[in-house]
């Protein structure tokens, strides 16, 4: 594989380098979107991984609903990234939320969740982090433990957008599109991809299966482009394959 090939994903999300350069997606707020035939949660394993391996000032949020810790530093590892030293060395903040149940609609523990992020930022930010990346897996898991409550969902994500103006933290989110097929999209997905400021798509091939090919990925990019404010968005699109150890991403055509 190409160099170019391997650097396709990290091109479209405007990432630089890893090593000593600066976590490029601060302040943004990425929406990653999925369904039943392709996961994207190795798109979220390679966003966590990035933050990771940027400076050492930098932090993860990690608000876990999916799966336990084991399982992302079994995933990680195989990435080379070895999340347990990275919580030990508090790079890693994990909520572990697996058996997190909100009653009354969820908005009193939502609130309380939400205070507590905010209290660990603005903790983080006294103590000179460059950058903070807060990562939720995922939104669908969170509404569930709000018993359906949606629009006090959307009230958490509104006050966790905040952070990413106010502290120039960047806002990581998974969801299932495919969920909501049966109804008209819900409020919660429209302003979800308003407020998105990269959204990553993945999809079935439209040809159905393929050996070598697991699926499409499409990437929204809104950039701001010159001098006076003006913005564009900026379309990719490309096939993936899901290794042992990895993603290969690479060009529609190119894989006969």
């Amino acid at each position: 594989m190409n160099q170019r090939a391997s650097n396709l994903l990290d091109e479209a999300l405007g990432l630089v380098d890893e090593g000593t350069n600066p976590w490029t997606l601060s302040g943004r707020v990425l929406l990653i979107e999925d369904c039943v035939e392709t996961s994207a949660t190795f798109l979220l394993h390679h966003l966590l991984k990035r933050a990771l391996s940027t400076l050492s000032s930098n932090v993860v949020v990690f608000l876990a609903l999916s799966q336990p810790f084991s399982h992302y530093d079994r995933v990680l590892r195989k990435l080379g990234c070895n999340l347990a030293a990275q919580k030990e060395n508090n790079r890693l903040l994990f909520l572990d939320m697996l058996s997190s149940e909100f009653p009354d609609g969820g908005e009193s523990g939502l609130v309380a969740l939400y205070g507590k992020i905010e209290k660990v930022v603005s903790a983080l930010i006294e103590e000179n982090k460059k950058s903070i990346t807060i990562i939720i897996d995922d939104l669908s898991l969170l509404e569930v433990a709000a018993n359906g409550a949606s629009n006090h969902v959307l009230d958490f994500l509104h006050y966790c957008h905040t952070l990413t103006s106010v502290f120039g933290c960047t806002l990581v989110a998974l969801n299932h599109e495919d969920i909501y097929s049966s109804m008209e999209k819900p409020a919660l997905i429209l302003h979800l991809e308003y407020l998105a400021d990269i959204l990553m798509k993945t999809e079935p091939l439209a040809t159905g299966l393929a050996t070598d090919v697991h699926g499409q990925l499409t990437v929204l990019n809104k950039e701001t482009w010159d001098g006076q404010g003006r913005s564009r968005n900026r379309i990719f699109n490309f096939h993936f394959r899901i290794k042992e150890n990895g993603v290969e991403y690479f060009s529609p055509g190119s894989r006969a």
